[in-house]
């Protein structure tokens, strides 16, 4: 347990100085890496896991390293800053490049992995990157045994623990031993875990007496001790340091040892953790520690932070990946209460739908003023009306992204613009919008069909695949409960699959509630509940979208929505209403009824925004700019309009 420290007050929780890269794992479990059809990216390097894994616990952590000035650098920063980490000391090196790991899963005790990382980024990182003051801001300091492994490193190293011990900042090593980044074996043997060494013993034992905490498996207690029994490793690092020992016994758990050696292992307290199915070992390491860092810097029992720390160990070995694999703190607290009814927590429906949903990597949007241009089938027709080539519908989508762009910097909207966009005439507008921080939405389903069919198929698991992970996947829904018996499952049937399909690429999901014609969205039995209902259905079938687009309704409908999405869906994101090419008039009315209702964050509006202007523009009555300007002002309007929603009209 973490006692006696001064430093409650600081800014940070920990300090993580050393490797950050990007990991590219291997897609196809049981293949050879030389077979690999595949690769997925993820965060890597240890010390940018276990920035990542305890800012998703709830710590503040930072990240101290150096990244290339090119692709993967940027990619290793903003993902790190979207997980909550202080990127603030990640220094840009513009004569490296950002370090890489392939990686794959041959079976649960085969993990093929290569290291790129001849004078990578990271390892040229220097005294000058970082100050005094900014090692005294945080209450811990982290180092991994890779940065103790080169001269420049390790000066690099002790600069750091010395202002570390100056400032009173206590100071953990994850000895992290891999043989290949000590030049201990060929480049391409990267899975190798333990070859004795006594320079390495040596040279780790050097800085085990400023050391205030120390992690490791038993091989890397093993080097770290200079000794292939562990009791008398351990004991050979209890004489040169008072720092406590965390060994990391595998599935068995982890003991922690503050004092004394015992003379035998069986003497150890063992802290078990819960038994799971092996997918992948790698990167567990870091999620324990991630998961023992937020109880011991909190000041927990040992006992408290080794709950976490097996419990984040045992949710990764299930998963797919290193840094996107570790829990958030809710699903965290989530398992370990239910852990003894989980036995395959890869399995789990509601444990993996709280590392959905907590872990996103979106930001949080609390405004959505959406430009709706997905329609395919009704501007065809608009087309063919005006003897205008169906091409032309594509250059019409570019010159509404441009009027999405005018209506956004007019009103200040900044990242809450949004748009709908699909890729049959849209893609050339999707490529523009995409990594501008736009909410973007991308529709799946077939024009009109009812029931429902998706386009491409019944394949969209394969289909979401080539799609960016920023895009929303929209699906429209005519849908209502009253609905004939085979019609509804039919309907339920297929967003139940794109449900799952979405859970399994990573995208969000919006869904799109229209009560066909003919049918009222109110209930006749209970007014203003109908569209309430539907919401339950499709969360009793296990369905919870991130996102819902819902017509206009009254006050009460809207409260009734509130409350169904509050109890059965608390990190839904919001919902957002539709225009039905309805009147401004008629949409400036309903956003009056939405008023107060937390939950509707906007609207994504088409037809009653460009119908007209698209008409006279594919008839070629109006040029591009009028085209822009005319849309982009009924869009103004509608923003201002919902703006002010609520508020008495003089």
């Amino acid at each position: 347990m973490l006692t006696n420290n001064p430093s409650s007050l600081r800014s940070l929780d920990v300090i993580c100085l050393g490797r950050a890269a990007v990991d590219l794992y291997g897609e196809q479990v049981g293949s050879r890496l030389e077979d690999m059809a595949g690769f997925a990216k993820y965060l890597g390097g240890s010390s940018g896991n276990i920035a990542y894994g305890t800012a998703r616990l709830g710590l503040k952590s930072a990240m101290l390293t150096r990244v290339g000035d090119e692709h993967m650098g940027r990619f290793v920063r903003e993902e790190l800053a979207r997980g909550g980490v202080d990127i603030s000391h990640v220094v840009t090196d513009k004569n490296r490049l950002t370090g890489l790991v392939i990686l794959g899963i041959k079976d649960k005790d085969t993990f093929p992995l290569i290291f790129y990382r001849n004078d990578c980024a990271d390892m040229a990182l220097s005294s000058e990157d970082f100050t005094p003051e900014f090692i005294a801001s945080s209450k811990s300091l982290l180092i991994t045994g890779t940065h103790l492994s080169t001269a420049s490193t390790f000066e690099t190293c002790k600069t750091a623990i010395n202002y570390a011990r100056a400032a009173g900042t206590k100071v953990i090593l994850d000895i992290d031993y891999r043989p290949v980044l000590w030049g201990l074996t060929s480049l391409g043997d990267g899975e190798t875990r333990f070859i004795s060494s006594d320079s390495v013993s040596s040279h780790l034992q050097s800085v085990l007496p400023k050391l205030d905490l120390i992690v490791g498996t038993e091989e890397e207690v093993h080097i770290a001790g200079g000794s292939s029994d562990t009791i008398t490793a351990l004991r050979n690092i209890r004489s040169l340091t008072d720092a406590t020992i965390v060994l990391k016994l595998g599935a068995l758990g982890c003991t922690v040892l503050d004092n004394d050696i015992p003379d035998h292992m069986d003497q150890f307290d063992v802290f078990t953790g819960v038994k799971v199915d092996v997918l992948n070992v790698l990167g567990a390491g870091d999620a324990f520690l991630s998961g023992f860092l937020r109880g011991w810097l909190k000041g927990e029992s040992n006992e408290q932070s080794c709950t976490f720390a097996n419990a984040c160990g045992a949710l990764v070995v299930s998963r797919h990946g290193c840094a996107p694999a570790i829990p958030s703190a809710e699903e965290l607290d989530y398992y370990i209460e239910h852990a003894d009814s989980i036995p395959r927590p890869d399995l789990d429906d509601e444990l993996n739908y709280l590392h959905r949903v907590t872990t996103r990597s979106a930001p949080e949007r609390q405004e959505i003023c959406g430009l709706a241009f997905d329609h395919r089938r009704q501007l065809l027709d608009m087309a063919r009306e005006a003897g205008a080539a169906p091409e032309s519908i594509g250059t019409l989508k570019q010159l509404l992204v441009k009027a999405a762009e005018s209506g956004a910097r007019q009103t200040g909207l900044g990242s809450n613009v949004g748009v709908l966009i699909d890729d049959t005439y849209g893609q050339d507008a999707l490529n523009e919008v995409t990594g501008k921080s736009w909410w973007i939405g991308r529709p799946v389903e077939l024009p009109s069909s009812r029931p429902i069919e998706l386009e491409g198929g019944r394949s969209i698991g394969d289909r979401l695949k080539a799609w960016p992970r920023e895009h929303i996947v929209k699906c429209l829904v005519f849908y209502h409960p009253a609905d004939q018996h085979e019609l509804r499952l039919n309907q339920e049937r297929q967003v139940k699959e794109l449900f799952k399909a979405c859970c399994n690429s990573g995208h969000e999901l919006l869904l799109e509630i229209i009560p066909p014609q003919g049918n009222s969205v109110n209930d006749d039995t209970l007014v203003d509940s109908t569209l309430a209902n539907v919401l339950t259905r499709f969360y009793n079938l296990g369905v919870r979208p991130d996102w819902w687009k819902l017509p206009t309704m009254s006050n009460a409908a809207w409260r009734k929505i509130s409350d169904v999405i509050r109890e059965r869906s608390p990190h839904c994101r919001g919902v957002v209403m539709l225009g039905l090419d309805a009147p401004l008039s008629e949409l400036k009315a309903g956003f009056d009824q939405s008023a107060g209702i937390d939950i509707c964050k906007g609207f994504t509006v088409g037809r009653s925004l460009f119908s007209e202007p698209s008409k006279q523009w594919l008839a070629g009555e109006i040029n591009d700019q009028t085209y822009i300007d005319a849309v982009a002002a009924n869009y103004v309007e509608l923003i201002d309009a919902w703006k002010n929603r609520g508020m008495e009209k003089v």
